[in-house]
């Protein structure tokens, strides 16, 4: 598989793992990534980090900090912006990936107000889904 940004061609770990990453319905820590992997020849955690590490370099997957677990990026055909919001479900898990150049442009500024240039951030939002919210 190759990266559609980079051009890079992507590994076969880091190919199995971005393919469970977009199949998963929730964010996935990278002990569930190994144990859905196993079967595929994934047998050490190192396999995973490596693979997990260059996709987030590639900005493919991005790491949800709270959950300590990944999720592929909904967004992986254009750079994105400094700020990601993700909405997470609290009942049912579902991670939702927003883009805001609003808040990203507030947050550059405040930044910059406080003499700090911004690289990137990600603002994670806890509650319910509109799923949930339904039922």
């Amino acid at each position: 598989m190759t990266d559609k940004q980079s051009g890079e061609t992507l590994t076969r770990n880091q190919t199995l793992v971005l393919e469970a990453l977009s199949a998963a319905e929730t964010a996935m820590t990278a002990y569930a990534l190994l144990d859905v992997l196993r079967d595929s020849g994934l047998r050490a955690p190192p396999q995973v980090y490596r693979a997990l590490e260059r996709l987030r370099a590639l900005g493919l997957v991005h790491r949800i900090e709270s959950l300590n677990a990944f999720v592929a990026c909904c967004h992986p055909d254009h750079d994105h912006a400094p700020a990601t919001i993700f909405a997470i479900c609290e009942d049912c898990g579902t991670v939702s990936e927003i883009e805001n150049e609003a808040i990203a442009g507030r947050l550059e500024t405040v930044a910059g107000e406080a003499d700090f240039k911004l690289s990137r951030s990600a603002i994670e939002l806890k509650g319910q889904c509109g799923d949930c919210t339904a039922k």
